[in-house]
């Protein structure tokens, strides 16, 4: 199973939405970034993804998006390879 890395926060409709699918389709563990406990890691996500809105979602190293972005690649057939 691939390794999940979302950048979160507590009151994030978007993020709630993005576990769900990552969950419906197996995924057991997401390693969850909250940058509203963590301010500091907000700039670190800003940097690495040029993006300021949570979630932000890498798997493995690749770089996903948001959660729109996560529902398109499902939608289009890539996210269960890259999930296997």
């Amino acid at each position: 199973m691939a390794n999940i890395l979302m950048y979160t926060s507590a009151v994030c409709p978007y993020c709630i939405n993005a576990e769900r699918l990552l969950i419906s389709k197996g995924v057991k563990e997401i390693n969850k970034i909250r940058i509203d406990l963590q301010p500091e890691r907000r700039d670190e996500m800003m940097q690495k993804t040029g993006r300021r809105t949570v979630p932000q979602i890498y798997i493995d190293d690749r770089h996903i998006g948001g959660f729109d972005d996560l529902r398109a690649l499902d939608l289009a057939g890539g996210l269960d390879p890259l999930l296997a």
